[in-house]
């Protein structure tokens, strides 16, 4: 499972030009669901991107978490995460979960999230979204599970 967590100053989802997703300074996390993730994988990339510390302290060191600000968490699937791009000019997506699997596992890890951060929001599986954000740093990690 890929989490792309940015931390932002604010962040949203539209569909069809109505928001459905948005949060103030925490992380905006793509979310890309590869063939053979599992539960226990949803389970280890919630526990890192709640405890990744990417959040400035008081000496401007990133020490803090998004549990330590208690910022936002927003997750946006985005299955071009699982994208194969090292040949070509095309990418491929066999090694991407098949929509079904993509979709039981996202909505695993949101259903997670809410039991344990209070600020959480989220895209669409399978839509059509526009993403908005404003990246503070900026920062951007590509964490795997």
């Amino acid at each position: 499972m890929i989490g792309l967590l940015q931390r932002v100053s604010d962040a949203q989802v539209e569909i069809n030009k109505r928001v459905v997703g948005e949060i103030g300074i925490g992380l905006l996390v793509l979310v890309g669901v590869e063939k053979g993730d599992t539960e226990a994988k949803v389970e280890r990339l919630l526990e890192r991107l709640l405890g990744y510390r990417v959040f400035p302290d008081e000496a401007d060191k990133m020490n803090l978490s998004l549990c330590d600000i208690k910022g936002g968490l927003l997750l946006v699937p985005q299955f071009t995460l699982a994208a194969e791009t090292q040949k070509g000019m095309r990418a491929g997506f066999s090694s991407a979960a098949v929509p079904e699997e993509g979709r039981r596992l996202f909505d695993l890890l949101v259903q997670q999230a809410h039991v344990k951060h209070a600020q959480v929001a989220e895209g669409v599986f399978g839509a059509d979204m526009q993403v908005s954000l404003t990246n503070d740093g900026p920062v951007t990690f590509w964490l795997q599970s």
